[in-house]
């Protein structure tokens, strides 16, 4: 390996290594929800309209047919951790981004509940800032308990088949590989706050329509 790449991996790991820590161990912080409404979201036309700002680039609202309607915010560039605490949000994920893949990240007591209603066939609609939209399927839901949950580099235990993953490990399962979206939340158990993660994976449309032509 030449120096260059070196240079390189060590760069990489090393933002690898800050990802894992700012997504994978974001403490809540107790606020007021004041959010959008299970039972009253907007249609999806008015909801599209209302966060567009007219730049392509920006993603500007995530929105799930009967679940959720949640305008998304950025990180500020200087805060790679920063998560929105105003209910009825969600942040993208800026290191999601630099793997070609959409991050979403909310805290469970605020929009992150509305995560934990996602189910594998329902649609994801993205809207940017022009108004454009992408529509993703959710193919996978994933829950993982922390074992250490105070450590931001505790191992994971998935509860579907009790397999153990470092937090590199998990990171790359569910931020690298082709096009996807990712809402991220933590999963509250036995008083804490941070007992697990539940990842929701949705993948382009003609993709899941592909692969269930295939099964």
């Amino acid at each position: 390996m030449t120096l260059k790449n070196q240079i390189k991996r060590t760069a990489l790991n090393a933002s690898l290594l800050t990802a894992i820590f700012i997504s994978l161990f974001f403490h809540p912080v107790l606020v007021l929800a004041a959010g959008n409404g299970e039972n009253n979201l907007p249609a999806f036309a008015e909801f599209s309209k209302s966060v567009q700002n007219n730049k392509a680039n920006d993603l500007r609202g995530v929105y799930v047919p009967g679940v959720l309607a949640l305008p998304v915010v950025q990180q500020p560039s200087n805060n790679a951790g920063y998560v929105s605490n105003r209910d009825g949000e969600a942040t993208q994920f800026r290191m999601a981004s630099q793997f070609g893949n959409i991050g979403l990240l909310a805290h469970n007591h605020l929009s992150g509940r509305f995560f934990s209603q996602l189910a594998v066939g329902q649609e994801v609609r993205l809207v940017y800032g022009d108004g454009k939209v992408e529509t993703f399927i959710v193919a996978e839901v994933l829950k993982y308990q922390a074992l250490q949950p105070n450590s931001p580099y505790s191992e994971f235990r998935s509860l579907d088949d009790n397999k153990t993953l470092t937090a590199e490990q998990m990171f790359k399962r569910v931020y690298f590989g082709d096009r996807h979206v990712t809402f991220q939340t933590c999963i509250e158990k036995d008083g804490s706050l941070s007992w697990g993660r539940l990842f929701v994976i949705a993948i382009p449309k003609a993709e899941y329509e592909k692969l269930a032509i295939l099964q």
